[in-house]
């Protein structure tokens, strides 16, 4: 996900069109490190989010709502401070680099105007988001930086703001494409890290990409290329630069086979296969973080309940091991009832201090004699009974390892669709159904403050493309409450054969229409935990022949009367 230059130059660019003249009037700090300032511009309402995370540093416009702490941190109260009301009279880039300054005409206590900057720093584990006065001396930053950690650029308050040092590359805007080609034409390196190492603001991706719209190998080196491949990649570069000297730009958003964000830049990557263009920077840089950014922070929000299911499920595993050990270790104990037998009947040839005998097994088809340990020390009516008691201590032992290795088993299936369910989790309010749950089923400790009114989740509601409506559940008690009580008897239920789903309610009728119960087939192996696999086994049968057994867990059933498809998980269509 490269923030390069040419990204940072976008955003500029599109920031100066939007957000100039605009008047600050709340700020926020959702996260330790992203700041979100509310602005009031050209009659609307924008909200600009600057992030310093080292993995997801950046600055845009945004649509997405962020969850406010009760009480705002110190740099946010300062920059509320400095900035409310503030006028932003410019937005500060240049060169291509990776710094973008937003300059504020704002009244101090007094009332006296002054100009304030606002700078972020988009440097990786580096990033910064800076507050420096009219003079050029820090007020404050969100990451402190002191001589300890850099000696030569101290980000403290009081310290002079100082630039990073400069890169030793070509500016973009004052690149002479053809002699900088020209240039390079006997250099033996690939191409690609030529252009990386060479050109200011370049990303790995984008000089990729102008090798690949120049038509030439981006892993070969100049010297092995023709005069027309040379000359291709000077009108491509030359051409490309001129696009972003003038602000125009195809933000795009390269996706997966599932549809996930994979990469973002202003121009668009022919390179990948499957991409999605957008009008704005801002739209495509919102979209690539949106789904990561709701998937992590709900993640987090989970977090404690992921370990604690997790670790429930090593100690299901642990006791299934030990349990189907105590099986295998008994698997023959019916042979300590036979011993006991066959010494009994033959008790009269056998005499206290024998420490082994040789016994005609009469239960056998064959003459077969069996070889018997004995204890010395007792008589044979003794080593009978010793023998007698450990059958029925290792049948006690058989009986009580097979019913709790059954229902380790159980528990175990439950535990991985709650895992399933809370790594699939794509809201707060079904983590906080997850939780609950678990508090009912004595896995999260009961507390004496109960959650009035919260908020429920949904199932997720789908149209096949013959019409019919398909409902999905998003946890298990959803589960149960769409398949036990929504569902109507005649409707089709399905779910992936012994794997972690969802449950999937399909409303069709009598005459089962294939082609949505195949969409509904592929829906249940989406949402299971085959979704990256392939031919997978859904079942598949009408709600009345589901059912919960007595005293199961949430979202554990039963079925009778099924059928098995084998579909390709396919992500649904984007209509619920």
């Amino acid at each position: 996900m490269p923030f390069d230059g040419v990204v940072a130059k976008a955003v500029a660019d599109e920031l100066n069109r939007n957000i100039t003249g605009g008047r600050i009037y709340k700020v926020y700090q959702p996260e330790k490190d992203t700041l979100l300032l509310y602005i009031r511009s050209n009659n609307r309402n924008i909200k600009l989010l600057l992030s310093s995370n080292a993995n997801t540093a950046r600055l845009h416009m945004t649509e997405i709502d962020y969850e406010n702490p009760a009480s705002p941190p110190m740099f946010c109260m300062l920059l509320r401070k400095h900035l409310i009301g503030g006028i932003i009279v410019g937005i500060d880039f240049s060169d291509y680099e990776r710094i973008i300054g937003l300059e504020i005409e704002a009244e101090d206590e007094l009332g006296d105007k002054s100009i304030k900057k606002l700078i972020i720093e988009i440097m990786g584990r580096h990033s910064n988001i800076i507050l420096v006065n009219e003079g050029g001396k820090i007020i404050d930053a969100i990451k402190h930086v002191d001589q300890d950690v850099n000696r030569v650029r101290e980000i403290m308050p009081a310290r002079t703001y100082i630039l990073p040092p400069a890169q030793d590359k070509a500016v973009p805007s004052r690149l002479e494409a053809e002699a900088f080609i020209g240039s390079i034409r006997e250099d033996e390196r690939p191409l690609s890290k030529i252009l990386l190492s060479t050109i200011l603001g370049f990303s790995p991706v984008l000089c990729r990409e102008i090798c690949v719209q120049a038509g030439v190998d981006p892993d070969m080196g100049p010297k092995y290329l023709s005069e027309n491949n040379l000359r291709s990649l000077a009108e491509t570069l030359k051409h490309s630069i001129n696009c972003w000297e003038q602000e125009v730009y195809s933000p795009c958003v390269v996706v997966d086979s599932a549809g996930k964000p994979v990469d973002f830049h202003a121009v668009s990557l022919t390179q990948y296969g499957k991409m999605e263009s957008f009008a704005s920077i801002s739209e495509a840089i919102d979209r690539f973080h949106k789904a990561r950014e709701m998937k992590e922070h709900i993640r987090n929000k989970g977090s404690d309940l992921i370990h604690l299911v997790k670790t429930n499920i090593e100690r299901c595993d642990k006791k299934i091991r030990i349990h189907a050990a105590t099986l295998d270790e008994i698997a023959d104990l019916d042979k300590y009832r036979l011993y006991g037998e066959l010494i009994t009947a033959n008790i009269y040839n056998l005499k206290k201090g024998m420490e082994r005998c040789s016994l005609l097994n009469y239960y056998a088809d064959d003459e077969v004699y069996l070889e018997i340990t004995l204890d010395e020390y007792r008589t044979p009516q003794e080593n009978a009974q010793w023998y007698f008691k450990k059958y029925n201590k290792a049948k006690t032992a058989h009986a009580y390892a097979t019913n709790q290795l059954k229902l380790s088993r159980r528990e175990l299936e439950y535990l991985e669709n709650v895992l399933y369910s809370l790594e699939e989790a794509d809201s707060s309010e079904t983590i906080e159904e997850i939780r609950e749950e678990l508090r009912g089923q004595g896995y999260v400790h009961k507390t004496n403050t109960r959650r009035k009114n919260m908020p429920k989740s949904s199932p997720c509601v789908f149209t096949s493309s013959e019409g019919y409506t398909i409902w999905v559940g998003r946890n298990n008690m959803q589960n149960d409450e769409l398949t036990l009580k929504f569902a109507k008897p005649g409707d089709m239920w399905l779910h992936t054969k012994n794997i972690p789903g969802s449950h999937v309610i399909a409303r069709i009728p009598d005459e089962i229409p294939d082609k949505t119960l195949l969409e509904a087939a592929a829906m249940a192996a989406w949402f299971s935990k085959a979704r990256i696999s392939t031919r997978v086994e859904v079942d598949y049968t009408r709600v009345k022949y589901v059912r919960k057994p007595s005293g199961a867990k949430p979202g554990m059933v039963i079925y009778v009367n099924y059928n098995t498809v084998i579909v390709d998980p396919l992500a649904p269509p984007d209509n619920g």
